[in-house]
């Protein structure tokens, strides 16, 4: 399980924290899903959880465990609002190699097993893919680095209605095997296939 016990995070630059006293409790293969606007704290949140932000007070942990930023980066596997823009490969298996010296093969057809795209030609483009395919190429990426916790920042922003139909089957698929927490300002289309749910406003994060 993971466990958020009174997490902060003020920044010296802001005012306000950004995240204030956040507590949440996800379990294996359950889907947590955080509504809220833009600028409430959400992205920070998952920031933190992927070990990329120190917060400053409260704790994070894991089985159990009590956790810092280290261990949560090897934890977690985050897939950013729009990852396709962030894309260096040429090819698919070059984005899927990126950081990853002696990768072996079944854990790449793993990954594009899990994500549908294991029909993909390894050396097509990752820009030649559909906005679709593109997002599922971002979540193998971090398959392969075999995470337990999958975060993913508005998902399905800017895809149109079938894509976004097709991603929201994969998420209901990967919660089979991984928790998995989304953030996201437009919840409808996901809410009947998350387990919790929260509301993010100014950095403060209350249960549905």
């Amino acid at each position: 399980m993971l466990s958020v016990k009174g997490l902060s995070y003020h920044p010296p630059a802001t005012l306000q924290p950004v995240l204030n006293n956040i507590s949440l409790d996800l379990s294996h293969q359950e889907m947590g899903l955080v509504i809220g606007a833009s600028g409430s704290g959400k992205s920070t949140l998952l920031e933190v959880l992927a070990g990329f932000v120190e917060w400053h007070s409260g704790s994070v942990q894991w089985r159990n465990q009590q956790l810092g930023a280290e261990e949560l980066e090897q934890l977690s596997g985050l897939v950013f609002q729009f990852p396709e823009r962030h894309f260096c490969g040429a090819t698919i298996l070059e984005e899927l190699r990126l950081g990853h010296l002696n990768l072996e093969s079944d854990r790449i057809d793993n990954a594009l097993e899990s994500v549908g795209l294991n029909a993909m030609s390894l050396s097509a483009s990752p820009q030649s893919l559909s906005g679709g395919q593109q997002r599922r190429l971002a979540l193998a990426v971090q398959l392969i680095r075999q995470p337990y916790i999958l975060l993913l920042d508005e998902p399905t922003a800017g895809l149109d209605w079938s894509m976004r139909k097709q991603l929201i089957s994969l998420l209901a698929k990967l919660k089979e095997n991984w928790t998995v927490l989304v953030v996201t300002h437009e919840p409808d289309e996901l809410k009947h296939i998350c387990d919790r749910a929260w509301q993010m406003s100014a950095g403060v994060l209350t249960p549905l």
